[in-house]
């Protein structure tokens, strides 16, 4: 064999060595291998972060945002207010500001404020699982330093871009300042609600002291606000600033700041708060503007700071001239020497706008708003909610007869009695319809059709019409025994006003921000919950209320136009809740804890109602309800339920019905026959000349158009 040919190619010499069997490879090698590619990583992202961190800490912090004025326009186009105007403003050191405050600041804001380096990882992570259990943004874990830098140095746009900005401002102020520093920054920006920002200005505009001299329960109680200034403002919502005073109460006794004691004492010290004087802006209209603050914060999720100083424009439904006609009503309308409060709400039921609102007497000696306020028992204004149930779904009629006597009815299995009584103990002794009900008032007419009815079916139906309030399936639900909110009763009867279909309530319409752009615009439901024809039906009963007999008669000669309502009066409340074509409003009299009020009281809230809607719509025709289609108008004699003729001619009215559900009997036979019977029917007359006296003029035009 040659020497050459024992020689390998480099092919085969490779294909050799591939094949060797290499030593296993063992588990610690292994770690070793991977301890180093980690440390290696970790090398990197530390001098990365070191670097990044030089880099923000040569570089300066920009200048703070300038705010910008946001307004409010009413329906019209016009300013009826700018947020920033009167902006209120002091800064102080921070040993100037009651340690009471600063510990009940951190502790409520940011607990691991001295620990963290601008981030609270632990408190994402927190806020991240609580999000996730709850399937929505429950709980942020914004650190005090990214809060600080997000409000002097950024918008307020929730973008990635502003977001990665925030972190590297926050980076910048906590290696530039120190704790304290940043404390007393965050101090002195932070907003407090009506035009307040800073804890001087506040201290000062809540309590008239200086912040050095606040106390643990004030302190406590201002702390609070910043969360969400118009949520909870004391001047605004006090349940609410309340609730919040005590979590902060018990944040600090549960560190340890404070004993258990303490925060007792402190939750039940009756704090003595600033009236908002004549150096605050009033404003036009201002709980609607308070209530629009509300829902763009709370509802629609702006960020309060742009609410307060991005420049945005809010437009709004507000009618002016409705406005000025709510607030004069009231005005006149209750006693100057008196603690009366009225609340007033005004919906157009064709869109569900909001046109006017009037909370209280007196916006800068109270600033609570009784139209959202969920504690007054509507009392007999809640009774079309019951009849129009017992039309539309119990098989009732206008002519279903009830007796009006004293009764006691019993209820679930015979377990319970429930004795309802009439005003003044007024019985009309024998059996009465529905319209007359309405008209009078009647107590038992109205346990009697909710009996026959079922308490669950009206229930259902005042969900279906707006009413969110707690209600309870019992007879004395008829009467209106179970609070609900003058705004839950205007947005109810707008229905009605409305051929039965509900609009949701709106009152803003769109929202822009500083360049313009459309960052939110209404777009609200409609829904048909009622037929039209029933929904007419009830409407011409709810006319009763205002004519001849009616609780609303004494101030028809107020009202020029068409109206359907109903009054309600309890021992400490007084309403009419009513509307025409175009307009829904309730009106609601009363004290603020629950006094009872006396019998000229219980007749405030009629002539309010009245002088409103008449001022509101003065430049407006007046206009009958239109008559939708499957709606009858027959002549009835109300002792028997049946159609008139010329054998009781003498007792006769026209009545309204649900096509199908009129009568079809006549009340007696009559020698001349149907000749007779048609000349009644048709309404060659207009009823007994007794009854045309009591008719008013659109009456006529109706029973005109009728016929």
């Amino acid at each position: 064999m040659s020497k050459s040919s024992s020689r390998f190619s480099p092919k085969q010499l490779f294909r050799l060595f591939a094949k060797r069997e290499r030593p296993p490879r063992t588990l610690w090698s292994r770690l070793v291998r991977l301890l180093k590619i980690a440390g290696a990583v970790a090398l990197l992202f530390l001098i990365t972060i070191a670097g990044l961190l030089l880099y923000l800490r040569s570089q300066s912090l920009p200048a703070a945002v300038i705010s910008q004025s946001s307004q409010m326009y009413d329906s019209q186009g016009n300013v009826m207010d700018t947020f920033l105007a009167g902006e209120n403003r002091k800064s102080v050191r921070l040993d100037a500001i009651s340690p009471y405050l600063v510990q009940a600041t951190v502790a409520v804001e940011d607990q691991r404020f001295y620990q963290h380096f601008g981030f609270d990882l632990k408190g994402v992570a927190r806020a991240a699982f609580v999000n996730l259990e709850n399937r929505k943004a429950k709980q942020g874990a914004s650190t005090l330093t990214q809060q600080l830098a997000r409000n002097l140095y950024l918008s307020h746009e929730r973008t990635w871009k502003r977001k990665l900005k925030e972190a590297a401002y926050t980076v910048q102020l906590e290696t530039t300042y120190s704790k304290d520093q940043i404390l007393e920054m965050y101090l002195n920006q932070i907003y407090y609600g009506h035009g307040a920002y800073g804890a001087e200005a506040a201290s000062r505009l809540y309590f008239g002291k200086p912040a050095r001299d606040l106390s643990l329960a004030e302190s406590s109680m201002l702390a609070g606000i910043p969360k969400g200034p118009t949520y909870y403002s004391p001047f605004n919502n006090m349940k609410k600033a309340k609730d919040r005073q005590k979590l902060i109460l018990s944040i600090l006794s549960e560190d340890g700041y404070i004993t258990a004691n303490q925060a007792k004492s402190a939750f039940a010290e009756i704090l003595s708060f600033r009236t908002l004087g004549d150096g605050q802006q009033e404003g036009f209209a201002p709980y609607f503007r308070d209530y629009i603050r509300l829902m763009a914060v709370d509802k629609l999720g702006i960020d309060e700071n742009l609410l307060n100083e991005g420049g945005i424009r809010i437009f709004t439904t507000l009618d002016p001239v409705a406005q000025r006609a709510a607030e004069a009503a009231v005005a006149e309308g209750l006693p100057q020497d008196s603690e009366l409060q009225a609340a007033l709400i005004a919906i157009d039921p064709r869109t569900g706008y909001v046109k006017a609102m009037v909370g209280g007497r007196d916006y800068k000696q109270n600033q609570y708003n009784r139209v959202l306020a969920k504690t007054r028992q509507p009392g007999s204004s809640f009774k079309p909610l019951v009849y129009i149930t017992a039309l539309q779904e119990g098989g009732m009629t206008p002519l279903t007869p009830f007796m009006s006597e004293p009764t006691a009815f019993t209820y679930d299995e015979g377990r319970y009695t429930y004795e309802p009584h009439n005003y003044n103990e007024r019985y009309f002794n024998r059996n009465i319809d529905m319209r007359t009900a309405i008209a009078s008032s009647d107590n038992i007419y109205a346990v009697n059709t909710i009996m026959a009815v079922g308490a669950e079916k009206v229930i259902s139906m005042a969900r279906k019409l707006g009413i969110e309030s707690e209600l309870d399936p019992v007879p004395s639900l008829a009467l209106g025994t179970f609070p609900v909110s003058p705004f839950e009763m205007a947005s109810a009867f707008s229905t009605f006003a409305s051929a039965g279909t509900r609009a949701e309530p709106t009152a803003i319409l769109r929202i822009e921000n500083s360049r313009g752009e459309v960052i939110y615009e209404a777009s609200p439901r409609k829904e048909q919950i009622i037929t039209p024809a029933n929904a007419y039906v009830i409407t011409s009963l709810m006319e009763s209320v205002f004519e001849t007999g009616g609780t609303g008669n004494r101030v028809s000669s107020v009202l020029k136009r068409p109206v359907a309502g109903k009054t309600g009066t309890t021992a400490a409340d007084a309403w009419l809740v009513g509307y025409t074509p175009e307009l829904t409003a309730a009106v609601w009299v009363g004290y603020d804890k629950g006094r009872t009020i006396s019998v000229s009281e219980s007749h405030k809230a009629a002539p309010i109602f009245a002088k409103f809607i008449e001022g509101a719509l003065e430049s407006v025709p007046p206009k009958i309800f239109p008559i939708p289609e499957g709606v009858v108008s027959v002549y009835i004699n109300p002792l028997t339920g049946k159609l008139a003729n010329a054998a009781c001619a003498d007792e006769q009215r026209l009545e309204t019905f649900a096509a199908g559900t009129e009568p079809t009997e006549y009340c007696a036979d009559v020698e001349n026959g149907p000749d007779n019977d048609k000349a009644v029917h048709q309404g060659e007359g207009a009823g007994t000349l007794g009854e045309q006296k009591r008719q008013s003029w659109w009456q006529h035009l109706k029973q005109w158009w009728d016929s």
